[in-house]
């Protein structure tokens, strides 16, 4: 049985688009923009169950502020969540080549 509800911010939905568009319209690669979304949804149903596990963040702000990090589970993207309850909110996602901490960091 699942134990969290996984809420996916308009942001983080908006940087998720940008990356699939990305890869199906610039790479002309559809069947990559479809499985990176696939491994989206295969990654935030696996939040469901292990959200309140994962270690926090290591930058300090975020880590103050409860942020976590889940790699997808196929795909070389990384969501930062936090947990409030039983609740799980995605509020940013970004490919691993990324500073993200440090660029998220930036925006909260």
């Amino acid at each position: 049985m699942d134990s969290f509800e996984v809420i996916i911010s308009p942001k983080a939905l908006l940087q998720l688009d940008s990356y699939i568009d990305y890869i199906q319209f610039t790479l002309l690669n559809e069947q990559a923009a479809r499985s990176l979304w696939q491994d989206a949804i295969d990654t935030s149903n696996k939040l469901k169950k292990i959200a309140g596990s994962l270690k926090l963040c290591n930058h300090p702000r975020l880590r103050e502020l409860g942020y976590h990090p889940i790699c997808f589970i196929r795909h070389q993207y990384i969501m930062l969540y936090r947990v409030d309850g039983n609740m799980a909110y995605i509020d940013a996602i970004y490919h691993q080549l990324q500073d993200c901490e440090n660029v998220f960091a930036g925006n909260v």
